[in-house]
């Protein structure tokens, strides 16, 4: 019985840690005129946003997924909701746009 409680305590320890780690959903790849944008979801996790955050609104599955253009973002919708010059940085910005359109 110890040998199962020992089992049972790691268990509990190190399952958080395993879920923790698979959390990022890997990349996607979106094709664009500006430049394909790849978008990390191991780098939008690592700032602290959560899964629900963005699921399942404003974005569904990769299976579901729908166009969106850059006027949609502009009104703070899809990527517009955290990338507004508040949360982070504008989609607005053209500065900025290099960021996620890559040539």
């Amino acid at each position: 019985m110890k040998k199962f409680s020992l089992f049972g305590v790691i268990f509990l320890f190190l399952f958080p840690l395993m879920v923790v780690a698979q959390v990022g959903g890997g990349n996607i790849q979106f094709k664009s005129k500006a430049g394909d944008v790849v978008f990390s979801h191991e780098s939008h996790v690592s700032t602290g946003a959560k899964c629900v955050d963005c699921h399942p609104k404003p974005f569904l599955t990769t299976e579901k997924r729908k166009k969106v253009t850059m006027a949609q973002m502009a009104k703070g919708e899809s990527c517009g909701k955290c990338h507004n010059g508040k949360t982070a940085f504008s989609v607005k910005s053209k500065a900025d746009c290099k960021t996620c359109h890559q040539k």
